[in-house]
């Protein structure tokens, strides 16, 4: 195995690692809780260390107000860009759930044709990529240990 396919399968098991982890909104606690955000940052202390930035508390419906693409901007300042069609093993895809409103969901590759992720009334799940979850990709992006093995390959 290569260091990008290390690190990406790195991330895939840290990830399924949170399979079953209930709903929780706010929470970042795997075996106990955590929301779609709070996957991708107990990914991150796994993957990285510390979180970057204090993540302030939110409401459910903190996308409906403002108009910010919040979750966007924080996604770009911490995680690269990468192509949405090619995105791989441990990326990190957000997802716009209506058009023209701002993205406010996120989970991670898992196979060509999966994704796992958490949501309101789940648990943390792997779900099929079908046409209602692709439909609503806005971007793709990788954790900075995978671009930086996969610059040393």
């Amino acid at each position: 195995m290569n260091n990008r396919t290390v690190a990406r399968q790195r991330v895939l098991d840290c990830a399924r690692s949170w399979l079953g982890t209930p709903y929780m909104h706010q929470a970042s606690l795997k075996g106990v809780g955590c929301d779609c955000l709070g996957l991708l940052r107990g990914i991150w202390r796994e993957i990285e260390g510390a979180e970057p930035e204090r993540v302030p508390a939110y409401s459910s419906s903190w996308a409906e107000t403002g108009g910010r693409e919040r979750l966007l901007e924080v996604a770009q300042s911490y995680f690269d860009p990468t192509d949405m069609e090619t995105a791989d093993l441990g990326d990190v895809l957000i997802f716009r759930m209506r058009p023209h409103s701002v993205a406010k969901h996120c989970g991670i590759v898992s196979s060509p044709t999966h994704f796992i992720h958490a949501y309101d009334g789940n648990a943390v799940v792997e779900n099929a990529l079908g046409d209602f979850w692709s439909s609503r990709i806005v971007a793709a992006f990788r954790f900075p240990s995978v671009s930086r093995d996969v610059a040393t390959v």
